[in-house]
């Protein structure tokens, strides 16, 4: 064996040892992998969530309902980000809940759906999802419907007046219009 051979196999041999002392770190799934995982999760909430609203309506009228997206879609969400991991909540540009407030990641994504639908997006399409600071970020956008202007829109019945002032003295989600955007289901993908 010649010396040039001798090295070789030498360092081939260095090389597969230090592969075998050196743990691989498992590779970061893919932002559309982890969009197959949030997706769903974001169907479930509204899944939960609706038909909670409309009972509400039915037994009390919208005044009503407001005691739902107060009290029961925190506790939804709550209960989603314990059986999946992921930590669930809603968040909008105009909150109506101090708890709604974007941070920095979501009030950017916000504004870029707004900017995306300005261009001909549609609403229910618009979502996006990266990778931030080691932890996968999913939004998905949250589009008004005529039964969200009852309690989010510009002509509100005094009696949904007044659950507002109650409830949300710092109230800004009203005086949306149907088709805009009303805010955005926000996921954070466990560590």
């Amino acid at each position: 064996m010649s010396v040039k051979t001798s090295l070789i196999a030498i360092l081939a041999g260095s090389l597969a040892v230090s592969a075998i002392a050196e743990p691989q770190q498992p590779s970061q799934p893919s932002a559309a992998e982890m969009q197959a995982q949030a997706l769903p999760i974001v169907k479930r909430f509204g899944a939960t969530l609706k038909p909670q609203l409309q009972a509400a309506v039915k037994s009390g009228g919208f005044a009503h309902a407001i005691n739902v997206c107060a009290d029961i879609a925190p506790a939804i969400a709550a209960q989603i980000s314990q059986d999946t991991g992921w930590t669930v909540k809603r968040v909008s540009l105009k909150a109506r809940n101090p708890n709604a407030v974007p941070d920095a990641y979501e009030r950017g994504v916000l504004e870029d759906f707004g900017r995306r639908k300005a261009e001909g997006e549609a609403v229910a399409a618009l979502n996006d999802g990266q990778w931030q600071d080691g932890r996968y970020r999913f939004m998905k956008a949250q589009g008004v419907e005529g039964l969200c202007l009852n309690c989010h829109g510009s002509n509100l019945a005094p009696p949904v007046v007044k659950a507002l002032s109650e409830r949300y003295p710092q109230d800004r989600a009203t005086g949306y219009a149907v088709g805009d955007i009303r805010g955005a289901i926000s996921l954070i993908a466990p560590e």
